[in-house]
């Protein structure tokens, strides 16, 4: 069960709107590599996790992610908030605004809704793990170039902590990564097993 604290994890206020600059922050909203796809990733990949340490860390990162989310959807809302449709037609959301006005919607920088296809759950826990660190790294290089853009302190500062926070998940995961490892042994990882080899790679 999830419970939900009425408050951004960090603060959001953002004076100056910016459509142009909601644009490119979208990606982390409803983009492949974004905040929407993670949250769906890691709570769902935290079912066939084999020790209640890995279940615990995807858990957590999970719902940690859907703060993100809420975090991404106040800048993006911030930035398109009394614009007028010229100022939105000239920063290339005219066709968005006609679709949402200027709600908030799950899709790229380029204007793909997102899908599921953007995300891997495969039950096989190794490469879940795999498919976790790579996500925080593709997140961190979105964020970095999300900043590369950004000359506004009220925007750079929520989205540098958000980065920070996708470094710290890179981490945790490596350590879930070798906790797993460890522990596991002929018994239970294909990896260490000569019967799974013999079965699965004998010569016909």
């Amino acid at each position: 069960m999830f419970v939900y604290e009425k408050q951004l994890q960090y603060p959001v206020r953002i004076k100056n709107p910016n459509p142009a600059l909601a644009k490119i922050i979208a990606d982390q909203y409803g983009g492949p590599d974004g905040e929407l796809g993670a949250s769906m990733r890691y709570l769902s990949q935290r079912f066939s996790m084999p020790l209640p340490e890995l279940k615990a860390t995807l858990t957590d990162i999970g719902t940690e992610e859907l703060n993100h989310l809420e975090m991404i959807g106040a800048i993006i809302y911030q930035l398109t908030r009394n614009v007028s449709e010229e100022e939105l037609k000239k920063a290339g959301l005219d066709a968005y605004f006609v679709a949402h006005t200027t709600g908030v919607y799950p899709a790229s920088a380029a204007g793909v809704p997102w899908n599921a296809f953007s995300i891997a759950v495969k039950g096989d826990p190794i490469t879940d793990l795999h498919e976790s660190l790579a996500a925080e790294q593709k997140a961190r290089t979105t964020y970095d170039n999300i900043l590369r853009y950004c000359d506004d302190p009220d925007v750079i500062d929520p989205i540098r902590f958000l980065r920070a926070r996708e470094v710290v998940h890179y981490q945790r995961f490596g350590e879930n990564l070798r906790l797993l490892t460890d522990k596991l042994d002929s018994k239970n990882f294909y990896a260490f097993n000569p019967a799974f080899d013999k079965k699965c790679f004998k010569k016909k």
